[in-house]
């Protein structure tokens, strides 16, 4: 089976071995206060930093999901509100979210087809954390680096943290330019579901020590503590911390990565521009996904190219939200090899060409 769903997406085929070489080197029964998980999370820290670009200042930790990251994040970076920019299910799900913690959080919807209007927003001097989805994966809408730069040089003096799930690990994205980012690995990593990367500023972690939060077992500052030890708050998921690190060691780093996703990501929403039955769903250029491409059509047709796909051994990703009916997603991820995308052109060139 050919995956090609948005999350949980493919994951590389050498997981195979390293589930292996894991139970074989005991990592699934390794005690996480041990000098074994710190060398293994000292390690993982190192190559995330160095393979996907992030700045040696920034600090690295592990949670279960980026979901729990959005609860991290509200719980301890803000005793008041905090802003989100949104333009699709994931973006509004994290706002709605937070409103639940701090009901006095506010947020502002954009259209999928204009670039985040960042003059245009309004946010008050009580704002302690301005929040947004780099990668919308519910649309295959995408924030661009000069978009961030704006948002970063305009609201300078309050923290800015962003939902990269469907990017991080794929896009050679400019961390410095944000105080927190955050990834589920099952997209881009290419690995197994439950568990998730959070890098964060100096300036963050100082924010949080102000504020003090300790009320919950993943609260920022215990876990910044355990972390200065290379140790988690909780008993980890030691096993998909130990793929992580097989994993960043045998990819190459995330500038080649990224180049081979944009030219893919521009080959494939240039072959389906050809098609009459179908059309893409983000008609802006300047603001479609390179790592999710997700096509429209009437409703019958959709069911009917999922259902198609799925008896020729490729699956396709539903549609999500507003967007459930009437489309389908595709994952552009560093797992997913070029002759699999071949194989998928090849399909819809049969059947729908």
């Amino acid at each position: 089976m050919l995956n090609f769903y948005p999350g949980p997406s493919k994951v590389y085929p050498e997981v195979r071995t390293y589930l292996v070489d894991a139970y074989d080197e005991g990592i699934m029964n390794t005690p996480h206060r041990g000098e074994h998980f710190v060398q293994l999370s000292r390690s993982v820290v190192s190559s995330i930093k160095r393979k996907l670009n992030i700045p040696q200042d920034y600090y690295i930790f592990f949670a279960s999901s980026a979901t729990e990251c959005w609860e991290i994040l509200i719980q301890s970076l803000t005793k008041h509100k905090s802003y989100h920019i949104y333009n699709g299910s994931f973006g509004e799900k994290w706002f709605q979210y937070a409103q639940k913690i701090r009901p006095a959080a506010e947020g502002h919807q954009f259209d999928l087809n204009e670039a985040m209007p960042v003059s245009e927003l309004q946010i008050s001097s009580d704002t302690e954390l301005i929040c947004f989805t780099q990668n919308e994966t519910s649309n295959g809408t995408q924030v661009n680096a000069n978009t961030i730069l704006n948002l970063h040089n305009r609201f300078r003096d309050t923290l800015i943290a962003v939902d990269a799930t469907s990017s991080m690990a794929g896009l050679n994205l400019k961390l410095i330019k944000a105080d927190i980012w955050f990834a589920s690995v099952q997209k881009c990593f290419g690995l197994p579901p439950g568990l998730a990367v959070m890098a964060c500023s100096p300036r963050c972690i100082f924010r949080a020590k102000k504020i003090a939060e300790r009320d919950h077992y993943n609260s920022l500052v215990p876990m910044y503590e355990k972390m200065l030890n290379y140790q988690t708050t909780h008993t980890p998921n030691e096993l998909n911390i130990y793929l992580l690190k097989r994993m960043l060691e045998d990819r190459p780093f995330i500038k080649g990565i990224d180049q081979h996703l944009t030219d893919r990501a521009q080959d494939l929403y240039t072959f389906f521009e050809q098609f009459s039955d179908f059309k893409l769903l983000v008609e802006n250029e300047e603001v479609r996904s390179k790592t999710v491409i997700t096509l429209q059509a009437n409703e019958k047709l959709v069911e009917d190219v999922k259902k198609r796909a799925l008896h020729h051994n490729l699956r396709l990703g539903n549609g999500y939200g507003p967007w459930a009916r009437n489309t389908f997603r595709i994952a552009n991820f560093p797992a997913i090899v070029d002759e699999e995308y071949e194989e998928l052109k090849r399909f819809f060139l049969h059947y729908y060409a």
